[in-house]
């Protein structure tokens, strides 16, 4: 195990992921936003206006950084070019936060334009320990892992998701991003528990956790099928989740996630408000009387 130091950290409060038709109204009113999110791959070029609004986001609030294109659980070895851009971003920036999925994204030169799920075997969980490995020595700092949403199970898988998730941070010594959104997506599609997933889960070990919005359709054979979006309010039954995992596991920095179907910066806001509720109600209860 690397020991990585670890990132400053973000406040456990809510965030956003940050999308530039927003920019000058965060600046002017960011409401109950007190952090920003980034994905990686938008901010690895040399310069221009998203690297100058960067800069300014950066002088206001702690920024995440979230990684999408490192393909961490890949059989190839990892993109020694892509990591040292995230090197080079991650050394100017200063974030508070990393994040990367555990997922796979490449494969034979080639790029596939989604996160890809992988069987929870041995062999997988020495491969993937060694990437994080090698990314935290490169970056020299912790980094966390995001649960992937799923849609069907390898049939030979050897342990389950919570079980490989938390033997990858005991390994690697890595933080867990937890997103609620996936835990509901994965649990509707196979047909399990969130709530027990997240029972389960070592919620000890999370530093940030994600809430997103998907979309409901129906497979051949009529049962519900969820597809993580990144396109729709944050439904119910995840707000749900979200309360309970809070509950359990005490305040944590939650991000609202919007990739597309970008919503105007109020009604964005108002998502990051009720996330920020909860958490101060999950904080009084910690504070003595």
């Amino acid at each position: 195990m690397f020991d990585a130091p670890r990132n400053p950290g973000l406040p456990a409060l809510s965030g956003v992921g940050y999308k530039p038709q927003h920019y000058a109204q965060i600046l002017a009113d960011p409401g109950p936003v007190a952090w920003l999110e980034i994905h990686a791959e938008n901010y690895m070029g040399a310069g221009g206006r998203p690297l100058a609004q960067l800069r300014a986001l950066a002088a206001r609030f702690p920024i995440s950084v979230h990684g999408v294109g490192l393909s961490i659980g890949g059989e190839a070895p990892l993109d020694p070019e892509h990591l040292a851009r995230l090197k080079h971003l991650l050394g100017w920036l200063k974030p508070a936060s990393f994040s990367e999925h555990l997922a796979w994204s490449t494969h034979e030169g080639a790029f596939f334009n989604d996160l890809l799920p992988l069987p929870y075997t041995a062999a997988t969980l020495a491969r993937v320990c060694r990437h994080i490995d090698q990314v935290q020595e490169t970056l020299g700092c912790r980094m966390l892992l995001e649960n992937p949403s799923t849609y069907l199970a390898f049939a030979e898988t050897e342990m389950d998701e919570v079980t490989f998730l938390t033997e990858i941070s005991r390994r690697t010594g890595c933080g867990l991003l937890l997103d609620v959104n996936n835990v509901h997506v994965s649990a509707t599609n196979q047909q399990t528990d969130a709530t027990s997933y997240i029972d389960a889960f070592p919620l000890e070990r999370v530093a940030e956790i994600h809430l997103g919005g998907h979309q409901a359709q129906t497979d051949d054979a009529g049962e519900a099928l969820l597809i993580d979006s990144h396109d729709a309010e944050v439904a119910d039954p995840v707000w749900a989740l979200y309360a309970h995992t809070i509950a359990r596991g005490g305040p944590r920095p939650t991000l609202i996630e919007r990739d597309a179907e970008i919503p105007p910066w109020p009604d964005l806001a108002a998502e990051a408000e009720q996330a920020a509720q909860i958490l101060a109600a999950a904080t009084a209860r910690e504070l003595p009387a």
